[in-house]
């Protein structure tokens, strides 16, 4: 009878310390949650932009413009959003589903924005500094259309895979499996 009550205790035990390790374990993958927005990839890519608006009828001569900015794209994996379904532990083995990565910003300084060539006929103005911002605006939401034929998220999972492949091996894991949730589309 002493024997049954000691086993059973030690069982207790045992699961009880089993689950805190597991819990432990859970705890350390979800810190990545802490990290917010993982950042892993960044494009420097340069715009052009060509305008003219010679097809008003009632403007005399014609006004055309080219400018080139360079814009900073931004994209990676939003860690904040990784649940404990997501998380599958089994001894040194390791299941993990991330988010698809999305655009985190895009950023195109003043700077970075000139007037490579103007053409004005005698009776015409040049360009303001408003309808050059129009176009700036125009070029920025053109970038973010086409981020998809630029590879630009396909290259943030990668390395978001390698950096978290990276952050498990160091906590022990021997076995890593990550994938991509199929929830959530490319463009958050």
């Amino acid at each position: 009878m002493f024997l049954i009550k000691n086993a059973g205790f030690l069982l207790l035990t045992l699961l009880f310390f089993s689950c805190n390790k597991k819990d432990r374990q859970l705890q350390q993958i979800l810190a990545l949650q802490q990290m917010n927005d993982l950042a892993t990839v960044e494009y420097v890519i340069t715009k052009i932009i060509r305008a003219n608006d010679n097809k008003t009828w009632y403007k005399f001569g014609d006004r055309k413009i080219l400018m080139s900015c360079k814009a900073t794209l931004i994209a990676g994996i939003d860690l904040v959003s990784i649940t404990r379904e997501q998380v599958m532990i089994e001894k040194r083995n390791i299941q993990l589903s991330l988010p698809h990565a999305k655009l985190i910003s895009i950023s195109i300084k003043p700077e970075d924005i000139a007037v490579e060539y103007q053409e004005l006929d005698m009776l015409r103005q040049p360009f303001s500094a408003e309808e050059r911002n129009e176009l700036a605006i125009l070029a920025e939401n053109q970038l973010k259309t086409s981020i998809a034929e630029l590879g630009i998220l396909q290259t943030a999972e990668t390395n978001a895979t390698l950096f978290v492949s990276n952050f498990l091996t160091r906590l022990g894991y021997k076995k890593i499996n990550i994938n991509f949730d199929q929830s959530k589309s490319l463009k958050d």
